[in-house]
């Protein structure tokens, strides 16, 4: 039962398109099993570069079959815009499947995250404002829209009218903005009815019955391991579960199909939105960072916070995912710096610590104890091997791999498909 696990081993934006991509053409499904269009992934494929924000990047490989699982929540105006732009570019979206359990971002989800978000003020979380925390809210509270539900439009005025109940009240007495219509919501949703059809499925069957036939299954997870709502930095992190015990919840499959769980980790770190980040550069090193590694957000558009590589995290990736491999990207941007700072350890009220401390205190107060790794300035772009690397480029990535606590099997030397060095295959 082939089944892997491809997930971010810091705070997202690793590069799991370009990881999931390099996988897509040899496995059957890309699943992705928690998020929603909070999550973006840039895919270069020859001169052509896709963002995508809610699709499995596996929607780009011909032959294998994208799915939308019941762990993420799915806007349905973002969907649809997706689709429509792939399918002006040529791609081929008629193999999708959604599950019929995921849940649905209402305009009410998008409107509460929002005003939320301004009330909060200096203490605001950093969301993308587009719905998610408040849907899985919702799917928590039992008052949340699935999918399903689009196809009986009684139980879907029902759910409606239950969730608008309270959200109504919150609405126009604490953030004095106007009551949701119900009916209003009801008819934009029914509107999506026909169009999602085709596309909706009993994922959980169709992957069970895909591995039990030997079929390669990927599970793809948006966001990283430092923004999980139970192992993140809460809680500055997401509304769900991108760790590897995610894609068992979120995806319907038990924990002992998975054979392979691959961590994506970029050569030195970056964040999006608030909460603490040790190895964090406000100096030119940072804007060359994010100069040259291009570090915006694909969904948010925002500036993404940069530092260098944190191998206390890395360590702690490790361990709360079970990884087997490590998938090491933009290595290339370093090319350049005389010597590249690695974070070993932090200290912390003077004392030294070698583990990510479980204090949400102790870690905002976190100071970055860096060990310092001699640099190249040779061209990388065009590796094809290990070999082919620079000495030291070659050690900074034994160091990281030894420091990390599990093997590096590929390394992205650039942004493009073909440029990655695969040292162990992932299949």
């Amino acid at each position: 039962m082939p089944a892997l696990v491809l997930l971010g081993a810091q705070w997202g934006d690793e590069g799991k398109g370009k990881a999931t991509d390099l996988l897509g053409g040899s496995v059957d499904y890309v699943v992705r099993y928690q998020g929603g269009n909070n999550a973006g992934h840039t895919v270069v494929v020859g001169d052509q570069k896709y963002a995508l924000h809610l699709l499995p990047s596996g929607i780009l490989s011909p032959g294998c079959t994208p799915v939308i699982g019941n762990g993420v929540v799915v806007d349905p105006s973002v969907l649809f815009s997706e689709l429509n732009g792939l399918n002006e570019r040529g791609v081929d979206t008629s193999k999708l499947l959604i599950s019929g359990n995921a849940h649905i971002i209402t305009p009410y989800n998008v409107t509460v995250d929002k005003v939320t978000e301004r009330f909060l003020g200096k203490r605001k979380i950093g969301t993308t404002g587009r719905g998610i925390g408040p849907t899985y809210a919702d799917k928590i509270n039992r008052v949340g829209i699935r999918v399903q539900d689009l196809y009986d439009e009684s139980i879907l005025t029902q759910k409606v009218e239950a969730a608008l109940d309270a959200k109504n009240q919150i609405l126009t007495k604490l953030y004095n903005r106007r009551a949701i219509a119900v009916d209003q919501v009801v008819e934009e949703l029914l509107g999506y009815a026909d169009k999602l059809q085709p596309y909706v499925a009993d994922t959980v069957l169709v992957l069970n019955q895909a591995l039990e036939a030997d079929k390669v299954v990927l599970f793809e997870g948006g966001q990283g391991t430092l923004l999980d709502i139970d192992h993140g930095t809460y809680p500055f992190v997401t509304s769900s579960n991108p760790t590897a015990g995610g894609a068992c919840t979120g995806a319907g499959v038990g924990p002992t199909k998975i054979s392979r769980v691959i961590g994506i980790l970029k050569a030195y770190t970056t964040r999006v939105g608030s909460g603490p980040f040790p190895t964090e550069l406000f100096d030119e090193d940072g804007e060359a960072l994010r100069r040259i590694g291009g570090e915006r957000g694909v969904t948010t558009g925002r500036d993404r916070r940069c530092g260098w590589f944190d191998a206390v995290i890395a360590r702690y990736a490790t361990r709360v995912n079970g990884l087997t491999d490590f998938f090491l990207t933009k290595l290339d941007v370093l090319t350049g710096w005389e010597q590249i700072p690695v974070c070993v350890a932090y200290e912390i009220d003077g004392k030294r610590v070698e583990e990510l401390p479980y204090s949400q205190s102790d870690f905002h107060h976190a100071k970055p104890v860096y060990e310092m790794l001699p640099g190249w300035s040779e061209d990388i772009s065009k590796a094809k091997s290990f070999s082919d690397l620079p000495k030291n480029a070659q050690a900074y990535v034994k160091a990281l791999e030894e420091m990390s606590g599990a093997p590096i099997s590929a390394i992205g030397v650039g942004p493009g498909r073909d440029e990655t060095i695969e040292i162990n295959s992932f299949l």
